[in-house]
This record gives structure tokens, sequence and C-alpha cells, in this order.
């Protein structure tokens, strides 16, 4: 068994989590997860950063207490957290008397070597970023970092050493290619070191700002809110306090921050561990923005993405698979509702979710339910077998490479490869042939294939795989927990024959982008020509591709059917005249085209929700379908 020791940065508490904070950490929760299935034992560190002049003026805003704002807000991180399935090992707030511990003993330390001394300040000073900056630094006489005013300053402090370690971090650097990802942010370091590095202001006198951790040898100090901030990676993991635990853990594998704070963390922070005597990370990997219509989201503009309310409306799975599927680890990305959406239906609903549905209802009709076994396998059931052996390490590469988009990108590749071999397989016309024998085996090997592709999704979506694995015992249920470093469950065979399986209801049920709309479908019939209609009206259908998985005739009714319809993201009872053109056996299976968003209606007693697509001539009725094999709930337009 390895170990896996994952970051977050801490997040300022001055005021709400946003899509920013959420996904740091859900990045940090994928990667934790799937060490963690790949056998690692993990500790994930997340918290918050409550010290500073930002805090105090946000709680001077509010008319509490500093801390009393902290303990506050705090809580807004942990509830979302907890709404996001974020599995961390320890949570960490810098106002913890754990912490301060750790950042005095390791001020006093540096101090005593000769690394931090007392001196005048005069240059120029970013109140929002608390940052000083020299004349050159700035930008149009702005911050560099916000853009906005600084001031001139000039104050006794205490200051930092980072010059010293100048040359010693440029060549580290060089040396250790995977110490700073992308190579983007790489570069961007060594060229912000090649004109030479200032020593760090690491103190504010209590007479402008109070609210810190106390500098140990001056009391009318106290510490710089990044400089108390960066000791949280090895504060967390027991520093100073559990020595088992932090040579357990550290050195970190991976800090995931954000490009914006790249420089702290890439030059900083390593110096700082360099002063200490403690070893550097592995790897600072700088993650990019979320933007929406390419523009950087901010609260000032007004369109910064409120987690909570996505949550609320599609979902804590929905959610995560978005964020990690659509942006490249390193690289920005746009982000709206419709994205979400699109991603959702497309990936979730007709793919993922769809694929569990006909499995289960296929299992249901069947075999009442019970899982089949398998009887003389054959090439098409090993190839996909293969496959599935493979994926475990296409995944494992891509985890180690920090590509978790090509990793959920593989996984969907699969359902799409099981989907494609139950289509080849054709399970409706072997049940037609009676060879029950060659039905159980396609059914048990999509199953396993499923199984294996849904354990392979629960680290990007914990709660919908924990949901779909329920559909195939308590047992499999259990392997989707987090804390499961059993690597087994990867293997084929997973899946018990005997096992009763049981229907969840719809995993990712469609989402419509619009409401259902209300339609009167009463055209003027002419004998050679309709009411022409224009493109939008004709927009408001929406038809779908179908395919019948039953058919039963309606007690009194020579013409009725009542058909069991899969229309991709659910099932569909629809009533349909056509029971003297074709028999129960002549529709099983059979691809159609379907209208789904007419109003129910009951036609002899019996709820139709839709309507098939049937063209007649010479008192001949044919029922519209495909010529070729397509997705089931694909759009017909």
């Amino acid at each position: 068994m390895g170990k896996f020791y994952i970051s977050t940065p801490i997040y300022y508490v001055n005021d709400e989590p946003h899509i920013g904070h959420a996904y740091s950490t859900v990045l940090a929760d994928v990667l934790s997860r799937y060490h963690r299935l790949f056998g690692d034992e993990v500790f994930f560190s997340t918290g918050t950063d409550e010290h500073g002049l930002k805090v105090q003026e946000a709680a001077k805003k509010r008319k509490v207490e500093p801390l009393k704002h902290c303990n506050e807000t705090v809580k807004r991180f942990i509830s979302l957290w907890k709404k996001l399935d974020i599995s961390y090992t320890k949570f960490i707030r810098t106002t913890e008397k754990r912490h301060r511990f750790v950042v005095q003993n390791l001020l006093t330390y540096l101090y005593e070597r000769g690394d931090i001394y007392f001196d005048t300040y005069l240059g120029k000073y970013c109140i929002p970023e608390e940052r000083f900056w020299t004349e050159k630094d700035l930008i149009d006489g702005k911050c560099p970092s916000c853009g906005r005013e600084v001031i001139s300053i000039e104050e006794k402090n205490y200051f930092f050493k980072l010059s010293k370690y100048r040359d010693w971090l440029v060549s580290y650097i060089k040396e250790n290619p995977d110490f700073i990802r992308p190579s983007t942010r790489r570069n961007e370091i060594l060229g912000f070191l090649k004109n030479g590095l200032n020593d760090l202001c690491i103190s504010r006198p209590k007479s402008r700002l109070d609210w810190g951790i106390e500098i140990p040898f001056d009391k009318k100090y106290v510490t710089y809110v990044w400089f108390d901030a960066l000791i949280n990676y090895i504060s967390n993991v027991g520093v100073y306090r559990d020595n088992d635990s932090f040579q357990k853990w550290w050195p970190a594998d991976v800090h995931l921050v954000g490009k914006d704070i790249v420089t702290t963390h890439a030059v900083y922070w390593p110096i700082m561990l360099k002063s200490a005597g403690f070893e550097l990370p592995r790897t600072i990997f700088a993650h990019g923005w979320w933007l929406v219509q390419e523009s950087k989201m901010s609260k000032s503009v007004g369109n910064v993405v409120r987690p909570v309310d996505m949550i609320k409306k599609y979902g804590s799975s929905a959610f995560r698979y978005v964020l990690v599927r659509n942006m490249t680890l390193g690289s920005d990305a746009n982000f709206s509702e419709e994205i979400l959406v699109e991603t959702v239906n497309s990936d979730l609903a007709n793919d993922f979710g769809n694929l569990l549905s006909r499995l289960v209802n296929m299992v249901g009709r069947y075999f009442d339910g019970v899982l089949p076994g398998v009887t003389k396998p054959r090439k098409a059931d090993s190839r996909l077998q293969d496959r599935a052996a493979a994926l475990a390490d296409t995944v494992k590469t891509s985890i180690k490479g920090m590509e978790l988009n090509r990793a959920i990108e593989a996984v969907l590749a699969f359902v799409r490869q099981i989907n494609k071999y139950i289509e080849d397989s054709a399970p409706w016309n072997i049940h037609k042939k009676g060879d029950t024998e060659r039905l159980g085996t396609v059914l048990y090997t999509a199953c396993e294939a499923f199984r294996i592709a849904n354990v392979l999704f629960s680290p990007v979506m914990p709660g919908k795989a924990e949901e779909a694995s329920r559909c195939f015992g308590e047992g499999i249920k259990k392997q989707i927990d987090h804390t499961n470093t059993d690597t087994s469950i990867l293997q084929w065979g997973g899946l018990a024959p005997g096992t009763t399986l049981s229907i969840q209801g719809s995993l990712f049920p469609r989402i419509e982008k619009k409401k259902e709309i209300n339609m009167e479908m009463a055209p003027d019939r002419g004998k050679n020509m309709e009411r022409p209609v224009g493109i939008e009206q004709f927009q408001k259908l929406d038809i779908r591709v179908g395919r019948i998985l039953s058919v039963e005739q309606i007690k009194k009714s020579k013409k009725l059917y009542k058909l069991n319809v899969d229309i991709g993201d659910e099932k569909r009872q629809i009533v349909a005249g056509i029971a003297e053109h074709y028999t129960d056996e002549d529709l099983i299976g059979k691809q159609i085209a379907v209208i789904i968003n007419l109003k129910p209606a009951k036609i002899m007693g019996v709820e139709s929700n839709g309507m098939i697509l049937a063209a007649s001539n010479d008192n001949k009725l044919t029922v519209i379908g495909t010529d070729r094999e397509i997705a089931v709930g694909s759009r017909i337009s």
C-alpha cells in the first residue's frame, strides 16, 4: 500500500465559498478517492485562513468580533463540503491553538538562525491583498496582483530573507521539472525570479492590524497572514506535535492551488521550508479559473456562480462531474448552466443512466430480476472483459499524470462500448429465439462491465455511484465507500450470479431546458395539403428515438396496444392503435420515433404518455423507425 498526501489552499473566511473554492476542493477529493481506489492510504488536507486585514474588516462591517465572524463563516465551508461529498482527512483553521503553536515555533527557529531581521520599510502597500510592493513591481502604478490602488507606507517590521535563497530556488526548479506544474506556471515563476528577489515583510504592527498570530519575540507585532497560512500544510500533519504523523505524511505529494496564488506557494513556501530544514512538497499544481463568457468571475461584475445553488438545482454528483469533466487541469474553462445541462444530458442521462436502466429492466423482464450467470462466453464477451481490465490501468495512468478529464473520458468511452455491446448482441432477439444461456451470458457480461465502470466513476460522483450500486445489492454498495482501499473491486467477477437486482428509479433524469410544452394536436386536415407551420412550431415537438420493451393488448380492444417504451432516461407507457398491423414479437426491440412532450391522455381507461409516429397507405399502417441502430433517447430534428 502506498501513501498520498494532497492539500487544497486554505480559504479566506471574509465571504461565502464560490465556484473556485468548490473546484479546488472537488479536484482534491476526486484525486483522493482515486488514490484510495487504487490502494493508497490518503491524507487530504483542507481548511480556512482566518487572520489578516480582510477578515478584520469583514468582521468590523458586521459589527462582531473577528473570531465570532470566523466561527460563523467557517460553517458555510464545512456545510458546502458536506453537500459536495468531500472526504477530507483533517480540516484546519488558522485560529486553532495547535496551528498557532506551530507558527510561533517556526518563527522562533527562523529568527534564531538569522533568517528573520528587523528593519524599516518604505514602499507601496496594497490593502486588499495585504502585500508590500516595490515601485518596479507595480503595473501602471497599481497592484500587480489585483489591479487596485496602492498606498505609500513607512513602518518598522520583521523581514524574512527570501533573497538569500533565490539562486538555490532557481536551481531547484530547473532540476525538478515536476515541482511546479503545469510548465506554463513553472516558466512564469522562473521569469519572476530572473530579476532578483526582495526579502518578505512577515509582520504587521498591532497599531495597524491586531488580528493575527502574535510574533513570539515581539508582542507589538502579528504575523503576516500569508506566512501564517502557508504553514498549515505542515501544521495539519503534526509538525512539532506528532512526529510519527509528520514523518509518515511529509513531504506532500501535491499542493493543489489556483493559478493566482502560485507565486506565494512556489516562491515563499519552498524558501520557508528550506530555511526551516524541511523537505519540499513534490508538486505544486496550479489549476485554471472558471470563466463566464470568457471573463473571470467577479462579485462586482455579478457573474459569480454559487455552488449551493447548483447543488440544490442539479445535485452534488452532476455538479462535481461537470466541474471535473469540462476543465483540463491547468487551463481555464467556461462555465454556464447551459454547459452543465448539456453535459449531464449527454454523458450521464443518455449514456450512463440509460445503460443502467436498460440492464436492470432486461434482467427484470427476462430473468425475473435475478442476475444470470455466464455460459460459454464468446469473443465479444471476452473483448468487453479485456477492455474492463485495460480501463483500470488507463484511468490509473491518467490520475498519476493529473489528467482527470482524460480519466473521465476513458470511463465514458467504456460506457458507450457497453451500450454498443448491448446493441450488437440484441438481447431482445436472443430472447425471441429462446436461447436462455446466451441471453444470460450477455446480460451478466454487460452488468459486470457496468459495475466496473460505476466503480471507476465513483470518485467523481460518489453519491450517484452509490445509488447505482444499490441496484446490485448491499454488498456492491459497500465497494463505493471512499474508505475502501481493496483493489480487488476492479477485478472482473464482482457480481454474483443469483443476485436479485432492484430498480431504483432514473439515475439521471434528463434535464429539460424549458418547461414542458403543452401542445394542441388538432391541425385542419385537407385531402392534399396541411396548414403550413413555422419552424418555431415544429421545434416545439420533442421527438426522440425509443425502443419498445414490452407489448400488451388492451382488453376489449382489437386495435390498441399498451407499450412500454425506453426513451433514454426513462420508460414511458404509450397506448398505440397498431394491434391490427403488428404482433407483439414484431414490435419488441424495435426502434421507433416517439413524441414525448404531449399532455398525458387516457384511452379506454389506460394512461398514455406520448405518441409513436406511424404512416398509413391503403389501410396498411407502418410504424416510423430507424434504418440503423442509434442511441435510445437521441432527439429527432
